[in-house]
């Protein structure tokens, strides 16, 4: 067999897993349903049931009592628990999750969906500027390790990745909302301006975004340095970066190979991280009273709006198990040795 032929991406191997890795993301996601289901079913006081006898009271039939109580939390209060379970599985298969109870007349769907944006850009942003900065400077503190700029860069990762996120939250607001104003604390944009394409608008949208995006940039820039820095050092006594340096290549070609080869391993950990950011939002933005799926779902646990703590539950765990599917199959993209099954 030719090295061509021994080279190729072994795609049956690649669509088996990704249709594994696809099924697991299935099994998660109805797991988490089923458990959100329970908890809204046999929560203490039973909010399906009351809900359903406090229409009644207030003079519905029970025959309407039944249909709005279905309405709001996707199955009906009466008859089985297996044909209520069946209920709820059928309205998620029509994205229906139910309506809001703190927000009457409003679906779950439409509140997570305004929600989500609020989450996901600040979340990407933090996420791929912590990655950038802690890549770069992790390479640098790899090669300069034994002077005192290596020290200082591995030290500054160290000190970060033990710090929890909502206490860099706090401490970020405490010196530039308070000590020293010149950043918005709270909300998504100052209510002054209209909401549209325009200088105004979209200014405040990016100052009240710099806190809560700095913060994810700082909660995770600790873990990339540190992260580079021990692959680059295990790189560094790779035969071909020894061939390289006794070629007498330039440092920078040195150094972009040094990189290439420490960061696949990384990418894995990059969309892991995003996923794992979706629920430390929760502390991000009810600091920065952002209001994003952490807070909603905050606020839907606090109203003991269950429909909307359910739904906003789910979508945040569909947002991990999403990102560890992408995470394996970007690490099959990219690396060579994984596409083709270890074939040399």
């Amino acid at each position: 067999m030719t090295n061509a032929v021994r080279g190729r991406p072994r795609w049956g191997a690649v669509a088996r897993k990704t249709g594994g890795h696809l099924v697991r993301g299935l099994v998660m996601v109805w797991v988490v349903a089923t458990i959100s289901f329970v908890i809204i079913r046999e929560i203490p006081g039973n909010p399906v049931l009351g809900q359903y006898e406090s229409l009644i009271q207030k003079g519905m039939s029970p025959e309407q009592a039944e249909r709005a109580t279905a309405v709001l939390y996707g199955f009906l209060p009466t008859g089985s628990l297996w044909q209520q379970y069946l209920g709820y599985m059928g309205s998620l298969l029509h994205l229906d999750l139910g309506r809001s109870l703190s927000t009457p007349g409003v679906e779950v769907t439409t509140l997570i969906g305004s929600a989500a944006r609020w989450t996901v850009l600040p979340v990407l942003a933090g996420t791929l500027l912590s990655f950038l900065l802690g890549v770069t400077m992790g390479v640098y503190a790899a090669i300069k390790r034994s002077g005192k700029l290596g020290d200082m860069l591995a030290l500054s990762g160290s000190l970060l990745h033990g710090v929890p996120v909502y206490v860099i939250g706090l401490l970020l607001t405490a010196i530039f909302a308070t000590l020293w104003p010149i950043l918005p604390s709270g909300g998504p944009v100052d209510v002054e301006f209209v909401p549209g394409l325009n200088p105004g608008y979209l200014g405040s949208l990016l100052q009240h975004a710099v806190l809560p995006v700095v913060t994810y940039t700082l909660a995770s820039y600790g873990g990339w340095i540190l992260a580079m820095k021990s692959n680059v050092v295990a790189v560094l006594g790779d035969d071909f970066i020894l061939a390289a340096e006794l070629r007498g290549l330039k440092r920078g070609i040195v150094f972009r190979y040094l990189a290439r080869n420490a960061i696949l391993p990384l990418f894995t950990i990059l969309a892991l991280s995003i996923g794992m950011l979706f629920g430390g939002s929760i502390f991000i933005e009810e600091i920065f009273n952002y209001p994003g799926l952490g807070l909603l779902l905050v606020n839907s646990i606090t109203s003991r709006d269950y429909a909307l703590m359910g739904g906003t539950f789910l979508v945040i765990t569909i947002g991990i198990v999403v990102a560890n599917i992408v995470a394996d199959l970007l690490y099959t993209a990219i690396d060579p040795r994984v596409r083709s099954g270890g074939a040399a």
